[in-house]
């Protein structure tokens, strides 16, 4: 299994025996692609990006500590240098991603692509994917694989795209996919940050699987 996989599954699970936690892998990298992007964050902000509650948040900080990946003082909380080069390792796999209108593929109200550089032996049909976003109570997620200058639809020889000029050449701009690459666009009819969620969620599942092959 990739090494930040193992790290990200580390500090999503019980340190101790407690009730279980309320948050998952997904909810750590956002947490650290939050601190990435800003530099320091308060809990208030992670609160209200990752929909957790106070106490949940302080959990996943005091695990991203015990692994040396973020520290806190009065400005916010902030990654280390450990924190830094282990969040460029996950960037190296999910270096992009972006909000699409709806489409073909992407049938919700909101969806959210993210794009897997060469992952696309870690994929068969896309059923697990979609199965990922659904138990985030998501629409769903559909999955491509960037074959030929094609988005083929997982698990067939579709060009799921052929009709969809205005997907595509946003998806090529906004993604820049290259042979084998995957992209992962999770949807959802209510929640912009649902269908993010669950595509992300889907992306980290591909991660984990990408390793069997």
């Amino acid at each position: 299994m990739h090494t930040y996989v193992r790290t990200l599954q580390l500090v999503a699970s019980k340190y101790a025996p407690s009730r279980a936690l309320s948050y998952d892998v997904m909810h750590v990298f956002k947490t650290l692609q939050l601190i990435e992007e800003k530099g320091h964050v308060s809990r208030d902000i992670l609160r209200n990006e990752l929909s957790l509650g106070e106490g949940t948040i302080r959990t996943l900080l005091r695990h991203l500590k015990m692994e040396n990946l973020v520290e806190s003082s009065n400005a916010g909380t902030k990654l280390t240098e450990k924190g830094h080069s282990f969040f460029s390792d996950i960037k190296a796999s999910i270096p992009s991603e972006m909000k699409l209108p709806k489409c073909s593929v992407a049938l919700g109200k909101f969806n959210y692509a993210v794009i897997l550089k060469q992952m696309s032996s870690a994929v068969k049909s896309g059923i697990e994917q979609r199965d990922a976003a659904i138990k985030l109570d998501a629409s769903g997620a559909t999955t491509l694989i960037f074959r030929n200058g094609k988005f083929l639809l997982a698990g067939t020889k579709l060009d799921a795209l052929k009709n969809e000029h205005k997907i595509r050449k946003l998806l090529m701009v906004g993604l820049n996919p290259m042979d084998e690459d995957v992209i992962i666009i999770g949807s959802d009819g209510i929640s912009e940050k649902r269908a993010e969620f669950a595509a992300k969620s889907a992306a980290l599942l591909t991660i984990k699987n990408h390793e069997k092959h």
